[in-house]
């Protein structure tokens, strides 16, 4: 059970992380960041700024703001952990509360994919691992600036399993609202519909609602969405509808000429004109990228019904030559990134 005076650590603080973190600090919770050194002594200097495409601006003083690097001191006393780290780093965070965190603590996979949570209960065996999933995006302010900014750029909630007494009461606050869900598996895979689109910001280095009113570039996410739902159909999945639309319908919706789809989609265009992709940050930082969590868990779902899926394996070969380079977002025209036997 949580209740409103159980201590929250958010272990990973990065973007996603902080503005979580930043949130439950202003309704009062009692928060632990864990992060890497550079994030501790940004938020000791000049505590954190966080704001929201609904016109939130706010800002949390340093000496409001709990935040380590050290494993030990962040997970102790945790009642929940919030983990917020990129997929890469699952298993190495999933050491670390092992190791750190108390036995009864409630673990949250905040993260993009299908198969983190799962990794968390494979190697936390007999604790407490829910699924979650944060529907919307959010980017940070360049290093180096003060106070650091996190902002939210899109609408959206965070979605986390049902079964934890108080849990959702708990994290659902101002500026965060949050549902508990029945059906998070299907949720997952439903985001992983739009996630596959975080490449094509990366590869095009486009701000997202620039990039999402160009048909140029929604036809070739309706082409990785069409293999996804093959896929998904051969294995049984039926992901879930948090879109306003039903998932089978986004590739139709997607190809439509833009001044259509900006009248039938204005909730997915209901996004802050400097809102970008984690994958871009990735690039732009030379960081390893999401890219085998998302395309890749497409490709391999699709692998075991011999399903092709041509457009995915071409974008995962972009963002693998763009991550080889480390040269940043390649800038890439839409119909490069299509070029590939067949027809979008």
């Amino acid at each position: 059970m949580a209740s409103k005076t159980s201590t929250i650590a958010i272990a990973g603080a990065g973007s996603i992380g902080c503005y979580v973190g930043g949130c439950l600090v202003l309704a009062g919770r009692k928060v632990v960041f864990l992060g890497r050194g550079r994030l501790v002594e940004t938020t000791r200097q000049g505590g954190l700024r966080i704001s929201d495409l609904d016109g939130r601006d706010r800002r949390v003083e340093a000496q409001a703001i709990s935040a380590t690097d050290d494993p030990a001191i962040a997970l102790r006393e945790a009642d929940v952990v919030l983990v917020a780290v990129k997929s890469g780093a699952t298993g190495e965070m999933a050491k670390l509360i092992a190791a750190h965190g108390r036995p009864d603590a409630v673990v949250v996979s905040l993260q993009n994919g299908v198969d983190n949570a799962d990794r968390l209960r494979a190697a936390l065996a007999g604790r407490r691992v829910l699924t979650g999933m944060v529907m919307f995006n959010v980017v940070q302010s360049p290093d180096g600036e003060l106070p650091f900014r996190v902002h939210r750029a899109s609408q959206g909630e965070v979605m986390i399993d049902q079964g934890v007494d108080g849990l959702a009461d708990l994290l659902d606050v101002d500026g965060l609202p949050v549902e508990a869900r029945t059906d998070m598996k299907a949720v997952q895979w439903s985001k992983l519909l739009m996630n596959l689109n975080n490449a094509l910001v990366a590869l095009s280095d486009l701000p997202l609602a620039r990039q999402l009113a160009d048909r140029s570039w929604r036809v070739i996410l309706a082409a990785q969405i069409d293999e996804a739902l093959a896929a998904m159909k051969a294995a049984g999945i039926a992901p879930a509808r948090i879109t306003g639309l039903p998932p089978a319908l986004l590739p139709k919706v997607l190809r439509l000429p833009d001044w259509l789809f900006g009248l039938l989609a204005r909730r997915m265009l209901a996004i802050d004109p400097e809102a970008r992709s984690s994958m871009w940050d990735d690039l732009k930082r030379g960081r390893q990228t999401e890219i085998d969590e998302l395309q890749g868990a497409v490709i391999r779902l699709a692998r075991q019904a011999g399903i092709p899926t041509p457009m995915n394996e071409r974008v995962v070969a972009l963002v693998r030559q763009a991550e080889a380079e480390k040269r940043g977002p390649p800038k890439l025209a839409a119909q490069k990134v299509r070029a590939i036997p067949g027809k979008v």
